[in-house]
């Protein structure tokens, strides 16, 4: 199933693969997968887009991803000869390239043609980062460090005109490569981080490859503290990014890291480092053998600092066999300068065998020289020196030493000349400038020219525009219309409520008339019943001169005040399922809620002191300023208020008889929230037990001993603060009280 939801999104970045378009994830879609994507797909179009996205992706320095271009440019060929969708032109100088890459000794066929498939598609403003910086290797193997300079310079410029920000960040890399070969680090990280601030927009992957490229020339310009935080950030970025299945820390970042640690004198961090960039495994196998072979030389470096010369010996001889495999030259392909005759002098150094140490150096020096690589140059002639005066030979260090003068002044000299050649770059960028300005002039005018043909186009949008509008203006309706019958049907239910409410009251009205009546009366015959009771059982009556008639009128009076009191509480029963019938049949009106909680709490308390004179209640009330009215029906909150108030004075009450000592408390608190209201209502009682919490909204429950309590109060509170759009819950502690929170929507 995940992969089905893998192959859907990259079918998806298909549809809109055009790389103009500025599609983020487009540059960081994985190679391997789309190959495995065009090999499912049906139509002739949507292959032919996939084609032209993997072109796009591959690494054209790589023999086993060339070998996959070519036969996707053969593809790509065939699928457009009958749709006519892409300019095949560039795509047929690149696949004459490709041919010319793999052959030996044609490095210079293959760059003329990948020149001109550049410029093919540079016709078509399509950006082509990665062939452009693939074609930086064509100029490296053929020593011609100038003029790969100068292309990418020029190449800067013109993407600078037309606005195409994925070539100029590969731009900015391959000159930044020039530099570093040159030993002009302060140039070369400037361009390499100009490039991560672009790649950052498209390409999360060179993004992440700039950090760690700036790291590791600040790592060998002596900036160890900026080496480190590049470093460290490339591998943040790249677990992150590795998390999400799009590669990881590569083993160029690790080997640098290593190579930090070594400079720090840490080998048992280096070494651990070290370690790890072999474990890496890259997109292809030529990919892992030779970060392997640099691996090796980087650990081989490492174990000869820890003095183990015999794992140093065999270590170098296994980057020796890679080597040769590979045919990897000093100056490397994509990992930066390949230093293995270099380790072997330093092995053969620390051996004590100077006549080898001696030839390795010689070799190191001479290949570097021949490769114009400057920066490795400098190193190996202060290494001579060094090697030629502690073998107490002064002519060779003093020779080897002048050449390490001369030759640091003149990269010195150089890194000035750069520095007036920036100087010069931003004239030549005003002038550039200038030129954009003359160009826009002229697009201006073939603007203009363009404007006829194009009106048609523009009523189309018009029409778009209203047809839009209309849409957006019949959605809004609709919307309207949709919450207009949502208040047509919260009003139906409110008047069907309402005629239930009327006719239960009816109902209610007409049971409590009959019950009433004979309630009545038996209430009055029991009173007098017992009056007449009282008055047989005087002293002097004949009741007094037996004693089981005395007991037999005792017993009946006290059955006569039993019905009386049931007859009491049957007609409080009838009174409180009168006012149950009639909860939410009133008009509500706007009403300030606080003067309201204050008139029922001064009746509630008014309540208790005629019933219990000798009880003295502490009364908190918290009352929030700010309250709005609300839409209510003030006789039914009232009721509930009523209630909650009387039931909070029984509580504390009640504690009050059992717990000598005791200060009753009763407070209510009323906040304003955002979309409701809140009273709260709360009694330092002795809580509800736990047992009793779900069944206290209960119709007919009640706490209080019987006579005193219909069990309709509670149940008749919820359903009023409900049919008012609001809740009423409890929360209650055993020995500590309870709190009733009333919620009412503003």
């Amino acid at each position: 199933m995940h992969l089905v939801v893998v192959r859907l999104l990259l079918l998806f970045l298909l549809v809109l693969h055009l790389p103009g378009q500025a599609q983020h994830r487009y540059w960081d879609a994985d190679y391997d997968s789309l190959r495995l994507v065009v090999r499912q797909q049906r139509t002739d179009t949507a292959r032919l887009r996939t084609i032209v996205h993997l072109i796009d992706l591959v690494r054209w320095d790589e023999a086993r991803e060339r070998q996959h271009a070519l036969a996707l440019l053969d593809d790509l060929f065939l699928l457009n000869k009958h749709l006519r969708r892409v300019d095949d032109a560039p795509y047929r100088a690149l696949r004459k390239s490709a041919l010319h890459w793999a052959e030996p000794n044609q490095e210079a066929l293959a760059l003329a043609a990948a020149q001109q498939a550049i410029a093919l598609f540079d016709r078509s403003e399509r950006p082509i980062p990665r062939l452009l910086i693939e074609v930086a290797p064509l100029y490296n193997r053929l020593n011609q460090l100038d003029e790969r300079y100068f292309f990418y310079r020029n190449k800067l410029a013109y993407y600078r005109v037309h606005g195409a920000k994925e070539n100029i960040a590969a731009c900015y890399l391959s000159i930044g490569g020039y530099y570093r070969r040159r030993g002009a680090y302060n140039q070369a990280i400037s361009n390499f981080l100009r490039a991560a601030e672009l790649f950052k927009t498209f390409d999360q992957r060179y993004y992440i490859s700039e950090l760690k490229v700036a790291g590791a020339n600040y790592a060998e310009w002596g900036n160890s503290d900026k080496a480190l935080q590049y470093l460290r950030q490339s591998v943040a970025l790249a677990r992150k990014y590795a998390a999400r299945g799009c590669g990881g820390v590569d083993a160029y970042t690790l080997r640098n890291i290593s190579k930090l640690y070594l400079q720090q004198r840490n080998t048992v961090a280096a070494l651990r480092y070290a370690n790890m960039s072999l474990a890496v495994r890259g997109r292809a196998s030529l990919n892992i053998q030779e970060d392997k072979s640099y691996g090796l030389v980087q650990k081989s470096l490492v174990l000869l600092r820890m003095n183990e010369l015999e794992l140093t010996r065999q270590t170098l001889q296994q980057a020796q066999h890679l080597a040769d495999s590979l045919r990897i030259p000093i100056t490397g392909r994509r990992q930066g300068e390949f230093e293995l005759i270099a380790a072997w002098a330093q092995f053969y150094a620390a051996k004590k065998d100077y006549a080898a140490a001696e030839a390795y150096w010689q070799a190191a020096y001479w290949e570097a020289t021949d490769k114009k690589l400057d920066v490795l140059r400098k190193n190996y002639l202060r290494q001579l020196s060094s090697f030629y005066d502690a073998r107490n030979k002064p002519v060779q260090a003093q020779q080897y030493s002048r050449a390490y003068i001369a030759l640091a002044d003149s990269m010195s000299a150089t890194q000035g000349a750069y520095h007036l050649a920036q100087y010069e770059g931003e004239r030549l960028e005003q002038t550039q400038n200038a030129q954009i300005a003359h160009l826009r002039q002229e697009r201006a005018v073939q603007a203009l020219h363009l404007r006829q043909r194009n009106q048609l186009l523009i009523g189309a949008l018009v029409a778009i525009i209203m047809v839009s509008g209309l849409g957006a203006l019949m959605y809004r309706q609709l919307r309207e219309n949709r919450r207009t019958l949502r208040q047509l049907r919260q009003t139906q239910s409110q008047l069907i409520a309402s005629e239930k409410w009327a006719f239960v009251g009816e109902l209610s009205a007409g049971i409590a008339h009959e019950l009433q009546n004979p309630l009545s009366f038996m209430k009055k015959f029991a009173e007098v019943s017992t009056a007449m009771i009282d008055g047989m059982a005087l002293p002097h009556g004949r009741a007094a001169r037996g004693s089981l008639e005395h007991d037999i009128l005792t017993g009946l009076k006290q059955n006569l005040q039993e019905i009386s009191q049931h007859g009491v509480r049957a007609s409080s029963i009838i009174k409180d399922m009168l006012e149950h019938s009639r909860a939410g049949t009133g008009q509500r009106a706007l009403t300030a809620l606080n003067p309201l909680v204050e008139e029922y709490l001064r009746l509630a308390h008014q309540g208790l002191q005629g019933s219990a004179k000798a009880l003295h209640t502490e009364l908190l009330t918290a009352l929030d300023p700010t309250l709005v009215p609300v839409w209510v029906v003030p006789q039914d909150i009232g009721r509930v208020l009523l209630n909650l108030f009387t039931n909070a004075f029984h509580a504390v009450r009640q504690r009050h008889q059992s717990e000598p000592g005791y200060q009753p408390t009763v407070s209510v608190h009323t906040l304003q929230l955002p979309a409701h209201i809140e009273i709260r209502v709360s009694d330092t009682g002795a809580g509800i037990p736990e047992s009793l919490r779900a069944r206290i909204f209960e119709p007919f429950f009640t706490t209080k001993p019987a006579g005193e309590g219909t069990g309709l109060g509670l149940s008749l509170s919820v359903d009023i603060i409900k049919s008012h759009g609001g809740t009423l819950r409890v929360e209650t502690q055993e020995g500590v009280g309870t709190q009733f929170i009333i919620t009412l929507p503003t």
